[in-house]
């Protein structure tokens, strides 16, 4: 049982001890506090393959969260990878399409999509670049191809946001490939969209699930130990080569999703070598109510936001 200090008792010493001894005698000992816990690795709780799908005007990708095998993993809606370098795939793009009452994340690997929305802002997404949308009261915005051909590879996720700010003003954040800062950790090299690590820090900012966001290079007989917010949700998508996780040696390839447990810590490791998006994020713990692009708490809620859309109130702040 943890010792209790009375005020008085402190007080009475204070002519016969030194101050740094009082300051000793009142600090929990290493026992009791929580940075001297030894990390706990997180162990693989799933393994899921994502399925082909297609999204917008005939965009064809695959949908690793927020289909039938998982539909959401708090606060993270989505993960949609694509990939092709067949025109027909991609060329017709996402048409202007509305949202209300979450964030779109979109990360490029190859290729090009230029993003413009209802409240002015616009982007080019080349390789290595990002974008982070928070939708809020509601925007209107569309995501085009900026080529006929060659490689289109990258992801888009979704991200919720809790009651209290899913009608908040718009945000649009562009971060071109410089911004990101890539970074080593242990043998392995990364870029660091959101979050912290290796003592470094994301250029995304002011998300209130407080996301970490990485690419993950894991070269061949290497290991990555990736320190995670104790009490966040954590998975990674594996999208080139092979790559265990956990301290049993979880596999994934590329293409597979994989859900991590409690605990703070990651680890990683790859034979042939291997690459992999990670994603943490503080839980919302509220009703989620989705209905295609409006994703709301109540059924209510999403009825409105339709009836707002349809009279062109959805984009008035």
């Amino acid at each position: 049982m943890a010792r209790r200090f009375d005020r008085r008792e402190i007080l009475a010493q204070a002519g016969t001890v030194s101050a740094a001894t009082l300051l000793a005698a009142c600090k929990p000992t290493g026992a009791q506090t929580e940075t001297s816990k030894a990390p706990q690795v997180r162990a693989v709780t799933r393994v899921l393959d994502s399925q082909p799908t297609i999204e917008g005007a005939g965009v064809h990708l695959r949908r690793a969260l927020g289909g039938n095998a998982l539909s959401l993993l708090d606060p993270f809606l989505l993960l949609d990878e694509f990939h092709s370098d067949r025109p027909e795939d991609y060329v017709k793009g996402f048409p202007s399409h509305p949202h209300r009452g979450f964030e779109t994340v979109t990360y490029m690997l190859e290729g090009a999509m230029e993003h413009r929305d209802s409240i002015g802002n616009s982007g080019r997404l080349g390789p290595g670049s990002s974008q982070w949308m928070t939708a809020g009261h509601g925007i209107i915005h569309s995501e085009m191809p900026q080529q006929q051909n060659g490689l289109m590879w990258g992801f888009q996720l979704w991200v919720n946001l809790p009651a209290a700010q899913k009608l908040k003003k718009p945000r649009y954040q562009d971060i071109p490939p410089q911004n990101i800062p890539e970074i080593a950790l242990g043998e392995c090299v990364a870029r660091l969209v959101a979050g912290d690590a290796g003592g470094h820090t994301g250029p995304v900012s002011g998300i209130v699930t407080a996301p970490q966001m990485l690419d993950v290079k894991v070269p061949a007989r290497g290991r990555l130990e990736h320190d995670t917010p104790r009490g966040h949700n954590c998975f990674a998508y594996v999208f080139e080569g092979g790559v265990t996780f956990g301290t049993g040696k979880t596999p994934a390839h590329a293409t597979q999703l994989v859900v991590f447990g409690p605990g703070d810590r990651v680890v990683a490791e790859s034979v042939e070598g291997g690459r992999f998006m990670f994603f943490a994020g503080a839980p919302i713990g509220e009703p989620v109510a989705r209905y295609g692009p409006f994703v709301m708490n109540t059924d209510a809620e999403l009825q409105q936001a339709v009836d707002d859309y349809r009279s062109g109130k959805l984009v008035e702040i």
